[in-house]
């Protein structure tokens, strides 16, 4: 493991833009648990320049963070959930344990609700050493009637 030794502020900075937040988005986190990677949790907060709102926030928020495991319920209605809040150019990040860690979750879990919860999958890009993120986007309106 070469790479590891030089990478803390730099890569923390990568993951936070690979996650699309920018200074001065609003970021809400939903599913914290004890088993987050706190690391992902710093570099969204010092990326946006703010506090992670929780779930009792009521404010119109640039990107969702999701920490959904395989026990945690019914996917589609906490999509629906974290869709509620999200800005009209707003992303879910659905940040689930990687393969082989407890909790896994299946992504085609992930793409079977996502279309049900009114959401699109774009992405998926790889968070930390136990998670993985997956990104969901309301889908755009093709324009008014075209005729």
């Amino acid at each position: 493991m070469v790479a590891a030794a030089g990478d803390s502020d730099g890569s923390r900075s990568d993951l936070a833009s690979k996650l699309g937040v920018e200074p001065g988005m609003i970021v809400q986190e939903l599913g914290w648990g004890s088993d987050v990677d706190d690391d992902v949790r710093s570099a969204i907060e010092e990326r946006c320049g703010e506090d992670l709102l929780d779930e009792d926030a009521q404010e119109v928020v640039d990107v969702v963070l999701l920490w959904w495991r395989d026990d945690d319920g019914d996917l589609v209605d906490a999509l629906m959930d974290a869709r509620s809040p999200l800005a009209d150019n707003g992303a879910v990040w659905v940040l689930t344990p990687k393969t082989g860690y407890d909790g896994h979750v299946e992504p085609s879990d992930i793409a079977e609700a996502a279309p049900t919860a009114g959401l699109s999958q774009t992405s998926n890009v790889n968070i930390s050493d136990g998670w993985v993120g997956t990104r969901l986007v309301a889908p755009k309106s093709g324009g008014k009637n075209r005729r």
